[in-house]
């Protein structure tokens, strides 16, 4: 009887489905913001330098993040090709996330000092150089564009209000650091970092 009134009353039908993938979520999704594996970083895990925030930053604005992911799932195919799963931990200071699913290009999780900073620079500046098969498009205006630091302080700062553990020191010099330097330098510092601290451990 109470099965038939669900089912011929399509309000009532739409407001318990919402009702029950809502719980649903949040029995999966709430234990996890009390799990210190998913809440505290991994050991090791030293907050990007404003140079690689800057790199970050460049990397988020010419869009390499809708063809890249940076997560690795742990499954036999993603860790023989990529290395180790990827792990939350390794994430906690990264704000937004750059996780990603889509995958026009390989997973960067783990690219940190699996090429030299010139292989970096080469396949950047024309990509078919070094993958003659690649789609990328090239960038060569990150050899000539420089950073003025004008903001990187102010990024700094920013980010400690989220838990990010930048001192005093850091927001101080973080100007000085990046003033001057070519965006190519800080995406290739931001590149060859990524991912480094679980592969080094292997």
């Amino acid at each position: 009887m109470n099965h038939d009134i669900v089912e011929k009353n399509l309000g009532l039908m739409f407001v318990l489905i919402i009702a029950v993938i809502a719980l649903g979520g949040l029995a999966e999704i709430v234990p996890l913001f009390f799990q210190k594996q998913t809440t505290e970083p991994i050991e090791g895990l030293k907050p990007l330098s404003a140079l690689q925030l800057e790199g970050r930053d460049i990397y988020i604005r010419e869009g390499c993040n809708t063809c890249h992911s940076q997560m690795i799932r742990p499954f036999r195919s993603e860790t023989e090709r990529y290395g180790h799963y990827s792990v939350a931990g390794e994430s906690v200071y990264n704000h937004p996330f750059l996780w990603g699913s889509k995958r026009t290009g390989p997973d960067l999780a783990r690219v940190g000092e699996r090429y030299s900073d010139e292989w970096h620079r080469a396949h950047l500046y024309n990509p078919r150089d070094v993958v003659p098969e690649s789609n990328m498009p090239p960038f060569p205006w990150l050899f000539e564009n420089t950073l003025d630091g004008k903001y990187t302080a102010t990024k700094l700062t920013a980010l400690r209000k989220l838990g990010v553990p930048y001192s005093d020191e850091d927001i101080a010099k973080a100007s000085e650091q990046v003033k001057g330097r070519s965006e190519i330098d800080a995406l290739v510092a931001y590149l060859q970092q990524l991912g480094t601290i679980l592969k080094n451990r292997r």
